[in-house]
């Protein structure tokens, strides 16, 4: 009841910045989580004064791979600090998908960051037209829809396609350091269609896996990215409801 009466004193032209604001970050339509949008539009309304103002800003690398930045920002009690680093990459697309028996396509590859080959869901980068490697696609045309990367992302790794996709989720891959997001999509009754279509980067394996093989490589450690953990629990509370 305090949710509803804190959206009656939301001024309407700021609710609608809002609704503006989603609409713009989904290029695929989704039902509007009614609570969700509430906290956030109560959000708009609250006198505090957390924001901090960046006032340098140098990129150490920019080229067409990364935007790395050094940036110092005033407090909001008035103190500069710094160095702050930051990044810029592509916004990118996730894939539960599973196939017509059930069991999940999950691809086998090797993760520099951590030195190891991990188990994951599909995935890829949202292209550019520019062929730039960063940059939001939530504001511009140059690039390709997220619905329309995950269909590809997900032919081009495993082969496979589908009739049933569902968006779960829009949210920033690391909010600490980076800017950009990703688009989490369920993918069901995927059927084979072809072979894998992989870039010169790319070295991985198919495998599917159940339910319960997923529920055992997470509790063992051995799905090893953050973003697709969330992506399964979505998609159990997605088949849930």
């Amino acid at each position: 009841m305090l949710l509803f009466t804190q959206m009656e004193k939301i001024p309407k032209e700021k609710v609608q910045k809002v609704m503006d604001k989603k609409n713009q970050q989904n290029r695929v339509f989704v039902p509007l989580d009614l609570t969700a949008d509430a906290i956030e539009m109560a959000d708009l309304d609250s006198d505090e004064n957390l924001v901090w103002e960046e006032v340098s800003t140098e990129h150490i690398v920019q080229d067409e791979w990364i935007d790395f930045r050094k940036s110092a920002y005033r407090f909001p009690d008035g103190t500069v600090f710094e160095p702050y680093y930051s990044y810029s990459r592509r916004d990118y697309v996730v894939i539960a998908a599973s196939d017509e028996e059930g069991r999940y396509l999950c691809v086998r590859q090797f993760r520099q960051g951590i030195g190891e080959v991990t188990t994951e869901f599909p995935a890829g980068g949202i292209e550019r037209k520019d062929s730039r490697e960063y940059g939001s696609d939530r504001d511009s045309d140059l690039s390709e829809d997220a619905l329309a990367a995950a269909k590809r992302e997900l032919l081009e790794e495993t082969g496979y396609v589908s009739d049933n996709w569902k968006h779960l989720l829009t949210i920033p891959s690391n909010a600490t350091l980076a800017d950009n997001y990703a688009y989490i999509f369920l993918a069901e009754n995927c059927r084979k269609s072809g072979e894998q279509k992989l870039d010169e980067t790319e070295f991985l394996n198919v495998r599917t896996y159940t339910p319960e093989e997923i529920e055992e490589m997470i509790s063992r450690g051995k799905f090893q990215q953050a973003v697709h953990v969330m992506a399964w629990l979505l998609v159990h509370r997605c088949i849930n409801n």
